[in-house]
């Protein structure tokens, strides 16, 4: 789901992904070979980098990348469910 944001707001977003232990769940197999792909500032920007990564993953399914919400995480008071 895309989320409204103000383009001059900051909006910290985390891509980040790997090799999933099992398909069941969301825990990678070895956290040292877990790929931190990269810090942006907007969901949109994570998610062109997010797509494109999982895209060159498409033959392993074990390989999942997610996107993280920082800012939600920085600021948990503004960002209620």
């Amino acid at each position: 789901m895309a989320e409204k944001e103000d383009p001059s707001k900051q909006l910290l977003h985390l891509v980040i992904g790997g090799e999933l232990s099992s398909l069941e769940g969301v825990t990678f197999a070895d956290l040292d070979k877990v790929d931190i792909v990269g810090l942006y500032p907007n969901y949109a920007a994570a998610y062109a980098v997010w797509k494109q990564k999982a895209q060159m993953t498409v033959d392993s399914a074990q390989t999942r990348y997610f996107i993280v919400h920082l800012h939600r995480l920085l600021e948990p008071e503004t960002h209620k469910p």
